[in-house]
């Protein structure tokens, strides 16, 4: 089969098409012909940082042999120990390699494709829908009537955290620049402010909840547009300009400060959750939540759709379509 992979760190330009042997599903695993799958922030770390594979490796087993981590596509095979699952069933979820004609999943990381989601709306959930749904409902525990600001909203988790954040009633103001001010509205922002014109954090505004997606401000900046109860949540570890040792002791640093306040400052990375990306795939099945697409791109293309994604300026979410 055809599968992207990697010999050396680097950026988008070291990926390359080649053929590799068809991987066979473990008891507990389901082999999918891969139909579309999306490319994360998440994809160009863990190629520039070698020390990085290693920690998730080993944490996370996440293996690192090939990119890609969000797919759809069709089960072809079911290991002995999977029930769920049946060959010729329409699934999404996310697993090691998934740049690929093939990939093997446990099956526990994939639920069904509802049937009017298309492959591309399907593979563009798991990290970045998760990595919202699971920011504002878990960690903020949003509430109808709150103020909510997400930074970076045009992005791929941005999109559907402002859709979600809308969902739960909130009162929401998206950060973005100029180009995408009019599609952000459109998503369902409130408020939209252009960080080209205008700094949130000096507009004398205040919320309850911030999602920050970007990471581009101090910390006094961050507290002094909270509320006095409001939380700040810095969404995924990976995130653009930050290495890992600085965004620990970063973390550090902003707990001890935090201790003394009622504001609270934590972060999150997605967890892979069935009930999560099942509800995510019905909220966009009711119309409720529309995936933002960028560009779709074909699997021999993978290193451009990288690069794009890694140039910080996707309008959410950027594919990979097999179709």
């Amino acid at each position: 089969m055809k599968a992207i992979v990697y010999h050396r760190s680097g950026s988008g330009d070291v990926l390359k098409l080649e053929e590799v042997e068809q991987p066979v599903p473990n008891d507990d695993e389901v082999l999918i012909k891969v139909r579309a799958a999306s490319v994360n922030p998440f994809d160009y770390h863990m190629l520039k940082h070698r020390f990085l594979r290693r920690v998730l490796s080993t944490l996370a087993k996440i293996k690192n042999s090939r990119p890609g981590r969000d797919l759809a596509g069709e089960v072809e095979a079911v290991g002995p120990k999977v029930t769920q699952f049946k060959p010729g069933d329409e699934v999404f979820g996310a697993c090691d390699g998934a740049f690929a004609e093939y990939a093997c999943a446990r099956g526990s990381d994939f639920v069904l494709k509802p049937r009017n989601v298309s492959f591309e709306q399907a593979a563009s959930i798991p990290i970045a829908g998760l990595t919202a749904l699971q920011a504002l409902r878990d960690k903020a525990n949003i509430q109808p009537g709150q103020k909510v600001l997400i930074n970076g909203a045009a992005g791929g988790v941005g999109t559907f955290a402002v859709q979600i954040a809308k969902n739960f009633g909130a009162e929401v103001t998206g950060v973005c620049s100029t180009k995408n001010v009019e599609m952000v509205h459109a998503i369902g922002a409130d408020h939209v402010v252009d960080y080209t014109r205008e700094d949130f954090t000096s507009n004398g505004q205040h919320y309850d909840v911030i999602l920050d997606l970007v990471a581009n401000h101090s910390f006094a900046e961050r507290r002094r547009v909270l509320t006095p109860k409001g939380i700040y949540i810095g969404a995924g570890l990976l995130g653009r300009e930050l290495n890992l040792i600085s965004v620990v002791a970063g973390g550090i640093v902003e707990s001890v400060k935090s201790a003394f306040v009622s504001q609270k400052f934590v972060s999150l990375i997605a967890k892979s959750n069935q009930d999560d990306l099942t509800a995510i795939g019905a909220l966009i099945e009711e119309g409720k939540i529309t995936p933002v697409i960028d560009r779709i791109y074909s699997l021999s293309e993978v290193a451009e759709a990288v690069s794009h994604v890694e140039a910080g300026h996707a309008r959410g979410k950027v594919l990979v379509s097999l179709e």
